[in-house]
């Protein structure tokens, strides 16, 4: 039996509640349900309760274990920081649909059922599309759209597996699926997790909708929706090897793409799949090692990069520009928010010292362990191509190179103060690693501040650093629009109008012309030949046959006489003639 209330309860009433406020006692509950869900978490021990049996199928709605806390904890306090952060809003409807995505996130990592998982995934979905819808802008609805519909699709694809999955096995409980046997279900549950998870080629959902959410939604959307994907995973394919090829990849692919990118919270965006991709290939080596480090480095990674968002959208706010070509000198009157910036960025680079560091390692270590040294290697070339763009690139264009002229001031204390409290983290979790060890799910027999990782990781740095001050000239961002692999959702959309513009219109306007030609005059010529057949052949029949029993009728009529002895012998004589007829035929015949 689990001790504590359940925090997804807490964060669904305070949605129910928020909206009953006003002004300052708003934004003070906006950050109090979150302390309140903090505390809940804390108070948990694993186990199950609201278990119950429904429709003949077994629900658990609340499940704890080691797993899930790790993921409820950094969960609660990013909510906390998220809502300090977005304090000085007055959109009673983001803090709504935020408190709904961060309640169904919780519902996720605490789900004991496919059931439970399913509901609290698809409001996970609907709550974050609010936060880029709330943006208004054109191409903000547009980008909720694209994401709706793509998530949608995804619960579609996992509601399937899971009705396929309970039919062949006969339990909805959640847990670890059964790689040999595969299957429609296991792949169909797989790739609507991968969806969530941003995998390429279906994470073009992610670079084309952060960027176009608020300055505060885009912080939450950071951290939420791949990182319950990533936690499902964990939870239910430790060890499918395919992942471990997908996740490589991606860390890649980010990196690569970042490269070409001006926006600068779509070039995070990027990095969000990018860092991901590590957390999904230690998933595929399925060691206890490797899944420590997916959990680890999806911990440090909500915290840091809800700071690099924290940090662009401070600018985005002040200046009203997203475009690194449409930045430069802002350190001059921002010094604060470039001072906490720069810390979330030594994290996301694997800085000794700071968060990503102790995390990052853990999973090429894994790898090196597992005897995947291609893998650990190509993991390596990520990690530099990381620090290369969010650690140098970014931070330089945005606040420094070029002077663009504008003077802004530093945003909202609450703002700063947020992103002061995900900086902390950032650094007490690189300077005391254990305190994160310790939530893991499996027992940590690792030590990141080794003498040769160190010597290793800053002198990959450092060779970073020399390049990017070399190649600078060639690092220039351009007014550019990258193509992803949204541009096969794109071409495959246009190809599909235009089939349905070309060759369908083509045919059914024939068929029209065909309808209102040859077959609209053959049809009017069969309807003259039928109105002849009925005139002159079936209503003559008919008049013919009324006609000879009314004629009939006039005779009979005159043979009634209305004497019964005439009756009598008419009757007599019938029976003669019916009788005898045929006895006067039988004799006669030879």
């Amino acid at each position: 039996m689990i001790e504590g209330l359940h925090p997804a309860l807490l964060m669904l009433l305070g949605a129910l509640v928020l909206p009953l406020f006003r002004g300052i006692w708003q934004k003070v509950l906006s950050v109090l349900v979150p302390v309140l869900a903090l505390i809940a978490v804390a108070q948990i021990s694993p186990g199950s309760s609201a278990e119950f049996r429904f429709a003949g199928v077994d629900l658990v709605m609340f499940q704890a274990d080691q797993l899930s806390l790790v993921f409820a904890w950094v969960f609660a306090i990013m909510a906390v920081i998220g809502n300090i952060y977005a304090w000085h809003i007055n959109d009673t409807g983001q803090r709504v649909s935020a408190f709904l995505y961060i309640g169904s996130a919780f519902g996720v990592v605490f789900a004991g059922d496919w059931f439970t998982l399913l509901v609290a995934w698809e409001v996970m979905a609907f709550a974050s599309a609010y936060l880029i819808f709330a943006s208004a802008s054109k191409a903000a609805v547009a980008a909720g759209f694209r994401y709706l519909m793509v998530h949608v699709a995804g619960g579609v694809l996992l509601f399937g597996g899971i009705i396929l999955h309970g039919v062949q096995t006969g339990s909805y409980l959640t847990g670890p699926l059964d790689h040999g046997a595969g299957g429609l279900a296991y792949n169909l549950i797989l790739i609507s997790f991968m969806l969530n998870a941003a995998v390429p080629p279906l994470s073009a959902w992610l670079t084309d909708a952060y960027p176009e959410a608020t300055v505060t939604g885009a912080v939450f959307l950071s951290a939420f929706t791949t990182k319950t994907a990533v936690y499902v995973l964990i939870r239910n394919y430790p060890g499918a090897e395919v992942l471990v090829g997908f996740g490589v990849a991606m860390a890649l692919y980010g990196v690569v793409f970042a490269v070409l990118e001006n926006d600068c919270r779509r070039l995070l965006g990027y990095h969000i799949i990018s860092q991901v991709g590590y957390m999904v290939a230690a998933v595929g080596m399925g060691t206890e090692m490797a899944l420590n480090g997916a959990a680890s480095h999806a911990f440090a990674h909500i915290l840091y990069k809800g700071l690099l968002f924290m940090g662009a959208g401070a600018v985005i706010l002040m200046t009203g520009r997203r475009k690194l070509t449409e930045m430069g000198g802002l350190y001059r009157t921002m010094p604060i928010t470039v001072f906490l910036y720069m810390i979330g960025a030594l994290a996301i680079s694997a800085f000794p010292l700071f968060s990503g560091f102790v995390s990052k390692s853990m999973i090429i270590s894994a790898a090196n362990g597992d005897h995947r040294a291609a893998v650990a290697l190509l993991l390596t070339v990520a990690s530099s191509g990381t620090f290369l763009h969010t650690g140098l690139k970014l931070p330089y264009y945005m606040f420094f190179g070029k002077d663009c002229g504008l003077r802004p001031a530093e945003p909202p204390v609450n703002m700063l103060l947020a992103m002061g409290l995900a900086a902390l983290f950032c650094i007490g979790i690189g300077v005391f690693p254990q305190l994160l060890y310790a939530q893991l799910p499996y027992p940590v027999d690792y030590h990141p501040y080794s003498g040769s990782h160190v010597t290793e990781s800053l002198g990959l740095l450092m060779f970073t650093l020399l390049a990017f001050v070399l190649f600078l000239k060639y690092l220039d961002p351009e007014k550019t629009i990258s193509l992803d692999t949204d541009w096969f959702y794109r071409r495959g959309a246009s190809l599909f109008m235009w089939i349905a513009r070309r060759p369908v219109l083509i045919w059914e306007q024939w068929l029209i012309t065909l309808g209102d030609g040859a077959g609209l005059r053959l049809m009017h010529r069969l309807s003259r030949v039928s109105l002849r057949l009925d005139t002159q052949v079936i209503d003559a029949a008919v008049n013919g046959v009324a006609l000879t029993a009314l004629r009939l009728g006039m005779l009979l009529r005159h043979l009634q006489s209305g004497i019964v002895s005439h009756y009598a012998l008419a009757m007599i004589v019938g029976l003669i003639l019916l009788f005898g007829w045929p006895l006067y035929v039988a004799m006669g015949a030879p």
